[in-house]
């Protein structure tokens, strides 16, 4: 069978409650133990009420997305590697709480042939259905030796 490149319009979804765990595990890897996210107390008195996940956390899902997407066409770009430039036009719209759902939406939507970049369009939604955050994510394709 043959494996198919990667091409505009292409896209992969991944979803993952948000837990307890995920956001103290978060917190101690980056040493951001803002009260936002780790504090009960302190966001009870807030009109969120409660607390919730880091806007970055949730980058991190999105490079997951973008990790499925080149594990599902394998065979991309004439034997190139890719990598990640950046994400741009980050937008974190309403807030994650501890145990939400959120799915990731990857889709590529261009490929600049010429520089060997391709840029993906980012959607996070809720179990809701709500767009959470939002990005832009440009992988460099690297040759191969």
């Amino acid at each position: 069978m043959e494996q198919q490149t990667i091409t505009v319009g292409c896209s992969v979804s991944f979803s993952k409650t948000v837990g307890e765990s995920d956001i103290y595990l978060f917190a101690g890897i980056t040493g951001d133990l803002s009260p936002n996210h780790v504090n009960r107390e302190f966001m009870k008195k807030t009109s969120y009420g409660r607390r919730i996940a880091h806007g970055v956390l949730l980058m991190g899902y999105m490079s997951t997305a973008s990790s499925l997407l080149l594990q599902q066409y394998p065979a991309s770009n004439n034997g190139a590697t890719a990598v990640s430039l950046g994400y741009d036009r980050v937008r974190f719209l309403k807030p994650v709480f501890i145990n939400d759902t959120i799915t990731v939406n990857y889709t590529v939507a261009h490929f600049d042939h010429e520089k060997k970049r391709s840029t993906s369009a980012i959607e996070v939604i809720n179990q809701h259905q709500e767009i959470v955050a939002v990005a832009q994510h440009i992988l460099k394709w690297v040759p191969n030796s």
